[in-house]
């Protein structure tokens, strides 16, 4: 495939992508409250891996990731004045032989300060509201709990979804509440994602090389996969104030 070629016929697209972007809307929590009659209780907000292990120190640890923490700590504050009470933090744990370790270096091991929440989630006067279901792979749904904690809970209707990393726990997370809904015919539940209370990280050509690892675009990669999210049904917005 010619590089240049390439560039060429992706470039409408390219540019179709970042208008987009630039037109996503802010939403409020007034407005979110409407949407479910004025219930809060129809709502729950997650954060996935919002750890020590991806926005403090380690192997995967990265400061563009952990620039979204004060965004996540702002949506849950403001979601618990509007009323929410359900905020559900699926998290790596992982054990030592974890098999997810033969395509990601060693990460969050259960044990370690790692798989921690970040001390500006866990310290908020209501922590005690979390739950916090652990999690062996980039799933948040497989044999984590999440699934029978949502059977239990058919009430909850609206689905704010937070974290890290956009195309990886965050992309599969949004992707499993919306085809959840799908396969159900739960026609009320609406998945939401905040664009600025998700990120990934990045690693340029050269340091891929250097380490041995495949790159990753941070920039591209968390645009195409909103986008991605946004064309099976998850909806988009800006920042949720």
């Amino acid at each position: 495939m010619d590089l240049e070629q390439f560039v060429r016929n992706n470039r409408p697209f390219l540019a179709w992508l970042l208008e987009w972007h630039d037109g996503l809307p802010t939403w409020t929590w007034d407005e979110i409250l409407q949407m479910v009659g004025g219930d809060a209780g129809r709502i729950a907000v997650l954060a996935v891996d919002v750890t020590g292990g991806f926005c403090r120190g380690g192997a995967l640890a990265s400061e563009r990731v952990a620039r979204i923490v004060d965004p996540i700590t702002l949506v849950f504050n403001r979601a618990h004045e509007a009323g929410v009470r359900h905020f559900l933090l699926p998290q790596d744990t992982h054990t030592e032989d974890a098999v997810e370790f033969g395509s990601y270096p060693p990460h969050c091991t259960r044990g370690s300060d790692e798989p921690l929440t970040v001390s500006e989630l866990r310290n908020l006067p209501f922590a005690g509201l979390f739950t916090i279901f652990e999690k062996d792979s980039i799933s948040s749904d497989i044999d984590t709990g999440l699934g029978e904690w949502l059977d239990r809970r058919p009430e909850v209707t609206t689905l704010i979804v937070t974290g890290d990393c956009t195309d990886l726990c965050v992309y599969h997370l949004a992707m499993y509440l919306r085809l959840r809904a799908n396969v159900r015919s739960l026609r009320d539940v609406r998945v939401i994602v905040p664009l600025d209370s998700i990120d990934t990280f990045d690693l340029s050509v050269e340091e891929a090389r250097r380490v041995g690892a495949m790159p990753h675009d941070a920039d591209l990669l968390h645009l195409v996969f909103a986008h991605a999210m946004a064309s099976n049904g998850v909806e988009i917005v800006r920042q949720v104030v």
